[in-house]
Order: structure tokens, then sequence, then C-alpha cells
């Protein structure tokens, strides 16, 4: 049997991330999303090793074959552990691939099995972790880029109502007095700048 690692940090996981697993489920038997565990730099994550590795079980949970674990260490050294045939990492463009070269080269060199680079389909080839967060963080909808349980708990951890549910009603406006024009400080936000 087959077997691929798809490293990240999945911080949350997209549906970009699951298109990779959902297709390198086509070509191995088995694909391990590998969710980086780095504890210097997990507290600057939205979501704790935990919750990103639940969130990727259940985003996975369809697909036949794809299981979820954390990566304590080295890359090379999880490869070499579970017996992986191939790491596979999503290329959304040269930016990525620029970033992951390097790494795939750096692995081999530390006894990894060779990286496979899956370009990313066009209606994820915009889609990343942190813009995702970005939108959540501003309460913008990010239903159409993360499985339904992320939005969820992107939800959650911004306190904004997840889409199609009900938020709670605003506070009645109360209605200041009216300042004296000919005292008025002028705001230069409101100068309007075309005719």
């Amino acid at each position: 049997m087959t077997l691929a690692v798809y490293p990240g940090t999945f911080d949350p996981i997209t549906l970009g991330h699951v298109d990779v697993v959902r297709r390198a489920a086509t070509l191995f038997d088995r694909v391990i999303l590998g969710v980086a565990h780095n504890a210097a730099k997990d507290s600057s994550r939205l979501f704790t090793i935990d919750e990103r590795v639940a969130l990727a079980r259940a985003a996975l949970a369809h697909i036949p074959g794809a299981e979820v674990a954390v990566i304590p260490g080295l890359l090379a050294d999880f490869c070499a552990q579970r017996g992986a045939d191939a790491i596979v990492k999503g290329l959304r463009n040269g930016t990525d691939f620029d970033a992951e070269v390097p790494m795939a080269l750096l692995n081999r060199e530390l006894g990894a099995p060779e990286t496979f680079f899956l370009a990313a389909a066009p209606t994820h080839a915009h889609v990343s972790s942190s813009l995702v967060k970005d939108v959540a963080r501003h309460g913008g909808d990010v239903s159409a880029l993360v499985p339904a349980g992320v939005a969820a708990a992107l939800a959650r951890a911004f306190a904004t109502p997840a889409p199609g549910t009900a938020s709670a009603p605003a506070p009645a406006a109360t209605t200041a007095p009216a300042a004296d024009p000919s005292t008025a400080t002028p705001n230069p936000q409101n100068r309007r700048t075309n005719p």
C-alpha cells in the first residue's frame, strides 16, 4: 500500500486543503494530513493543535484512505516512522513554488521521500488559511472557502454569527443633542473630493 503525507499547519483547514487530500487519495492508497506541531510558534496560531486536528478529521471524514496525525518534529522523521512513500504539497502560485522547492530539497536531503506537487484547482487557487482568518476576523462570510465545521469554529473564535444564523439585535440607537454648526470643528474626513 502506498502512503503519502500532506504536511502543513492547517490553521484552519480550507476547502483547498480538502481538495488536495481528495486528489492525492486517487494517487495513493492512504494519505495522512500531517498537522505540524511547533511549540515555539503554536502560541501564535488561532486554533490549538488539538482543535486543528479535530477540524481536519471532520473535514476529511468522507475521503476513503485519508487520516489526520500530528507531526511532532521533523517531517523526514515522521515520514520514516510512518513508512511514507511520498510527500504531497499543493501549489497555488509561483510564490508557493518558490517556498516549497527548497523545503522539498532539504527534506530529501534529510532522508524524506520525494515531494509531489499538485497544482491548486482554479476554484481554490486564491484561498489561504491566512486570508480566510482575515475575512472571518472582520465578520465576512467564509462558508464558500472552508468546511462548515471550520466556518462555525471561526465564527466562535471571532465571536461573529455563522452564516445562516440569526445575530443578536443591535442595541437601540441613542440620539445626541444637535451641535451648534457655528462652533463645530471641521472634520477633514467629511470633505468631498469630487464636486
